[in-house]
């Protein structure tokens, strides 16, 4: 799964590397510890441009009675994202990017504790998680949330966790956002586990296991 993740790195650079049009709108700040039914950073296309803004994570479909079921929705499984009701139509309309600079997971040592681990790119890189976003309305209350696809692990993840986020890289990016595209199965084809020798993990301190925790030491490695 992907429950908790980073993103640290300046509004500006994002901008670059994204294309994203409206920038100067966007009101952001840097986490260390993004948890589950806070605001992400996401890019969607409008049909000719990337866009960016923030979307509430934890996937709220349209048609739900109550928006609490948002906090049962943060991941997506990728191999059946196409027959679940709450994501197939999603996939074909309203995909999206998140951005993050790492990524936690936590491991069970021999004495059943749960250590936290940190990924990221071994050059420093954003990452753009693969994730899909929906509009919910009721008595005037109006949420945009969005859920993170997940895969089977890479070599790199697979002794941590047996899921990992989908990680896009640009090429793959770029179909993702496109509108017109909606062949299921060639947006399927792009939900695959990223290159485990692009990735690198290293243990973290426990400060991070609570989201009230955000600060840098969330990120330093214990080595």
């Amino acid at each position: 799964m992907c429950g908790r993740f980073s993103l640290t790195t300046p509004l500006e650079e994002i901008i670059k590397l994204f294309n994203i049009v409206n920038g100067d709108e966007l009101d952001y700040e840097i986490s260390y510890n993004i948890a589950p039914s806070q605001n992400v950073f996401s890019i969607v296309s409008d049909g000719e441009n990337n866009r960016g803004g923030f979307l509430r994570w934890g996937l709220v479909p349209s048609w739900a009675e109550n928006p609490s079921i948002g906090y049962k929705m943060i991941n997506a499984r990728s191999e059946t994202i196409d027959e679940k009701a709450s994501f197939k139509n999603l996939l074909k309309r309203r995909r999206c990017l998140i951005v993050a600079d790492g990524f936690y997971e936590w491991k069970k040592d021999d004495q059943g504790n749960k250590r936290p681990f940190r990924i990221v790119h071994k050059d420093n890189k954003l990452f753009a998680f693969a994730g899909l976003w929906d509009r919910w309305e009721k008595e005037g209350t109006v949420l945009y949330t969005c859920t993170i696809i997940t895969t089977k692990p890479n070599e790199i993840m697979k002794d941590i966790h047996d899921r990992m986020p989908v990680i896009l890289p640009e090429e793959a990016q770029k179909i993702w956002l496109d509108r017109s595209i909606q062949d299921t199965n060639q947006l399927k084809q792009l939900l695959i586990p990223y290159a485990a020798e692009e990735m690198i993990v290293y243990e973290v301190s426990s400060i991070v296991n609570s989201p009230k925790n955000n600060q840098m030491e969330c990120i330093q490695s214990l080595e």
